[in-house]
Formats: C-alpha cells, structure tokens, sequence
C-alpha cells in the first residue's frame, strides 16, 4: 500500500486528492476532474506542504505558466492551517471566519497530516464568499437545433431535459446562485413552449424578459436587440452549456485586465492512439512521438462582455460570436480567456454528448 493510500484510510478520505509536489499543473487538473473535486492537498514526499485549488491553477494558466510545469511552481506561499492543540470547535470558528473550504490539521511537533476538515462536512451548506454580481444574462436559445434531432423536432432545445430540470433552467439556476437575476432570453424556434414553460413556474427568483427573433440571427446577431436595454457588463451563454465556476472569479479577472470581451474556455485533452511523425528535408524523419496527449483551450460558448461591445453588432442581421470577437480585436479592444477544466463543462449540443451526460444525470 502506498504513503496515500494508507493516508486515505488513516483519515478516512474517499477520494484521491493527495498529490506529490512534482506532480504536473496538468496532472493536478486531471485529478480534481477525475475526482469531481476544487482542491487537491499537497506533499513534499510523505511530508505535507501546501493546497493547491482550482482558482490556483486557473490563475497560474492566466500567466501563461506551462502546465507541464510541476505543481510546486504555482503554490501559495502561505496558506492556513490548524494544528492538534486547538479544540474541533477552534477549528471550525477559524474556517468560518475565514470561509476556508478545506483545514487541514497538523501534529504540533512533526508537522505531520493527521486531519482534514471540509467545509461541506462541517456546515451542510455550499461555501459562498463574495457580493452578489448582479449583472445580466443573455441566454441565446433562438436555434433550431439541428444537431439534437429528432428530439427537438418535438421540444427546443433550451427544454431538453438533463436531470430533472430543462438545461436551460439549470443554466439559469448556475448563475442565479451569483446574484444574476436580470434573465433575457432570445428565442425564435417553437418559442411558445419556451414561454409556456417559464411562465407556469412558481417562485422564480429571477426576472425573465424574451428577446424575439423574427428571423435566426446566429450566435451573437440577436444582441442587437438588446441595445439601450443593457447597461453593465453582462453574461452570454449559449442554451445547451453548464459550466460549474463561480463566476464571480470571471468577473474578477474581466474586470482587472478591462477587458472588452472575456471567452470561458475549457482546459481539454486529446490523447492521440498512434505514434505521431515529424519530417523534414526529403521526407526525412526528425522526431516520433508516441500517442501524444494534446490540451487545448476550447471555446465554451459563454462569455462576459461589456455593453460597449453592442455597438459592433450590425442590425439585424445573421451575425456569429466569433464576427464579434473580431470586430473587438480590429478596433483595438481587449479579448480575455478564462479556463476552466473539462470536467467543469457540459455541453450537451449533440446527441453522443447528450447521451453521455443524461446517463449521468440519471
């Protein structure tokens, strides 16, 4: 049995988010999606050294760090602990004062792991920090999707279901948890189910407003009905995308780099299954890489724009996102990338990637 593992039995920890100090940024990220985790705990061999989160990580790719690079490149130079001489009761008062999500607790005297305490664990409720964002959402489910048929032949696509709820109810209820509560949602395609759907539900905690689309705009032509109604920085997600973030970090990082439009994309890896070749004068071999493994940065299809940007999205006309994110860059204006990980992205726009996640789900 190895150190961690028997770690995870002395503790009594079910997932694996023990890692080594000279594991990679990449590694470190695989594990927190393999394990559905935001932290992983840190060793120098066997002996502790720090956490590493999520908000690390993401941080760290920001700085364009490699994420080759080993872990130990990118850990805080202070974090909070408890040691063995304070009480369970000083320990919890010290993580809610602090809104730790995670205290690990150590020997006094070796400065060995003999505890960890999760704020899940502790307090039954999710961890929240931070104001409210209060900002729009604009929610583009105007699409006939296509990709989803023969399903969307009966309902749109904004109500097919995942778990219990339509995916774009569950879109909304992620950025609602945020403080966004100013909902505009465009539709065009079977858009009385839409209504009919949203209309009937009690309770909502949000406001919804429906932009109509006479016509299929594409991906970012329907904003211009928005102008002269949005007047703050304001979210964008396409209707078949959940992503698992405290968007009150995109907000964060949008707004310290001012950037104009800011791209949520996901951290995916590729793992080619055969030996890839590289040639060079008269075909000759240079390099042979054995079933490489590729990560690429992949547009998720949500963004977080400023309502400056309107003004480039011409009258209704057919106009794709990525029209817009050019307009931006031609006038000089600032396109940020925030990542997030694979495993924090659903995107259930076609039926092999419906049927994984509903099986899921359910």
């Amino acid at each position: 049995m190895s150190y961690f593992e028997d770690l995870k039995k002395r503790l009594g920890i079910a997932r694996n988010i023990f890692i080594d100090k000279s594991t990679s940024i990449l590694e470190a990220l695989k594990r927190m999606d393999e394990e559905d985790v935001k932290l992983l705990i840190v060793f120098d061999q066997q002996q502790f050294l720090s956490v590493v989160s999520i908000g690390d990580i993401q941080r760290s790719i920001i700085k364009n760090v490699a994420i080759t690079e080993n872990i130990s490149q990118i850990l805080r130079k202070k974090i909070t602990v408890c040691y063995t001489s304070e009480s369970f009761e000083q320990v919890k008062e010290k993580m809610l004062k602090l809104r730790t999500e995670c205290m690990p607790v150590l020997n006094d005297q070796s400065n060995e792991l003999v505890s960890v305490y999760f704020w899940q664990d502790l307090f039954k409720t999710e961890r929240s920090e931070g104001e409210p964002l209060n900002i729009p959402l604009v929610i583009m489910a105007g699409g006939m999707g296509t990709r989803l048929k023969p399903i969307t032949y009966i309902i749109p696509k904004p109500l097919v279901p995942l778990s219990e709820k339509p995916m774009v109810e569950m879109i909304i209820n992620s950025f609602e948890q945020y403080g966004c509560e100013n909902v505009f949602m465009t539709v065009n395609y079977k858009k009385e189910m839409i209504k009919f759907y949203f209309d009937q539900l009690e309770n909502k905690a949000y406001q919804l407003d429906y932009i109509v689309e006479d016509e299929p705009l594409g991906t970012a032509g329907s904003l211009s009905l928005l102008k002269g109604q949005i007047n703050s920085p304001f979210f964008v997600s396409n209707c078949d995308i959940l992503i698992r973030q405290d968007y009150r970090e995109v907000y964060k990082y949008h707004n310290e780099n001012k950037n104009d439009l800011t791209i949520l994309s996901a951290m995916s890896h590729y793992q080619i299954p055969y030996g890839t070749l590289e040639s060079g004068k008269d075909g000759q071999l240079v390099k042979i890489e054995e079933k490489p493994e590729k990560t690429f940065m992949i547009n998720t299809g949500v963004y977080l724009l400023e309502p400056t940007t309107l003004k480039h999205v011409p009258e209704k006309l057919f106009f794709h996102m990525t029209d817009l994110i050019a307009k931006i860059k031609e006038s000089g204006g600032r396109v940020g990338v925030f990542p997030v990980s694979s495993g924090a992205w659903v995107d259930i726009g076609q039926w092999k990637d419906y049927q994984k996640h509903i099986k899921v789900s359910l």
